[in-house]
């Protein structure tokens, strides 16, 4: 583990911890980091032979069983929760597979994930968005965790989408079903205040196979506007084997999600966190889907992070696997952010 450490010391600014962890637990973290699973296991599993003491076995216990869900050991993970069960008396975390999904060989496509409430404070992220579309000449955009959208909001989406089904980009509109879910609910017939939303539900409704509501909502848009409503014209649907895990999020609203694995000199994803942190007092990272960072990308985040802490910013880094939490632990993130778990 030293070893390990002073290899990548002349890479990242860290400062000495005040609390301090098992060296087992250390070492476990470091090798996840670098990617040697089995390695960390035997370590975590070789540690909870021989440590006695109960706060260092929880923490080698909450280790494992994470690293058994990151890893998909479903049959170990089970039955080493009912050995954890006993020790501690108390339930063991539920079973979740947070396995990194297999890339197909054909897999060609980005995706674009949307979050938040969209607004028209997103012209900039559309800008980006509409050229990774132009670059690849495909693009899938997840919309499944927009929570709402305002009409200024409403017209950004609805003009990236149409001008990309002009270019006759391949498009794709993951989560369109629940987006439309959430502009039915901001329509109204004979209200004339909503109509980029009106526009863009009956434009996301085509990705949808709810022609009918459609038909019925086109009638109403005539009516409420006094026009003709666009017409029924779905796109060619993309297959599942065309689409790439490799993802970007777009952060539109009150909180940065990290996801995946942040590995190897690209670390953009983490530099961002500065530009998103402007004009917030407390800035909160959702790393509930980020399965491992590197050590080097650590060091970048704590970096990151201990600026914002000397400008008075409280960074919270919410959902954070038993794996991940012990390597900030190493590299002393928690002096500088609330490091939150998840369960």
């Amino acid at each position: 583990m030293k070893r390990v450490l002073a290899q990548c010391a002349d890479k990242v600014h860290v400062e000495e911890g005040v609390d301090e962890m098992s060296p087992p637990a250390e070492e476990a973290a470091i090798l996840y980091a670098n990617g040697s699973y089995d390695e960390a296991r035997s370590v975590l599993e070789h540690a909870l032979d021989t440590t006695v003491a109960e706060d260092a076995r929880l923490t080698l216990w909450g280790m494992l069983l994470d690293l058994l869900r990151l890893t998909g050991h479903r049959e170990r993970f089970e039955a080493l929760s009912l050995s954890y069960a006993t020790e501690f008396e108390r339930s063991p975390p539920a079973w979740l597979d947070l396995s990194q999904s297999v890339r197909g060989a054909e897999t060609k496509i980005q995706t674009v994930n949307l979050s938040g409430v969209l607004n028209g404070q997103a012209a900039g992220q559309f800008a980006q968005l509409i050229q990774i579309g132009m670059r690849n000449g495909a693009l899938r955009i997840d919309l499944s965790r927009l929570r709402g959208v305002d009409n200024a909001g409403a017209e950004l989406l609805l003009r990236a989408v149409r001008g990309l089904r002009k270019a006759r980009i391949k498009l794709s509109l993951a989560g369109a079903g629940q987006l439309a879910s959430v502009l039915d609910g901001v329509v109204t017939p004979g209200k004339v205040e909503q109509k980029p939303v009106w526009l863009l539900l009956l434009e996301v409704l085509q990705y949808t196979e709810q022609q009918d509501r459609f038909e019925e909502l086109a009638v109403d848009y005539a009516m409420t506007f006094e026009e003709s409503p666009p017409s029924w014209e779905p796109p060619p649907e993309l297959t599942t084997s065309q689409v790439t895990s490799e993802s970007l999020d777009v952060q539109i609203g009150n909180i940065y999600r990290l996801e995946g694995e942040i590995v190897g000199p690209n670390t953009e994803v983490l530099r961002k966190i500065t530009a998103f942190a402007s004009g917030r007092t407390k800035v909160e990272v959702d790393c509930s889907q980020l399965r491992r960072m590197d050590f080097v990308s650590a060091g970048t985040l704590f970096n990151i992070v201990s600026q914002l802490h000397a400008q008075g910013r409280l960074v919270v880094l919410k959902g954070v696997n038993s794996m991940l939490a012990a390597l900030m632990q190493v590299m002393s993130l928690h002096q500088v952010a609330r490091i939150e778990l998840r369960g």
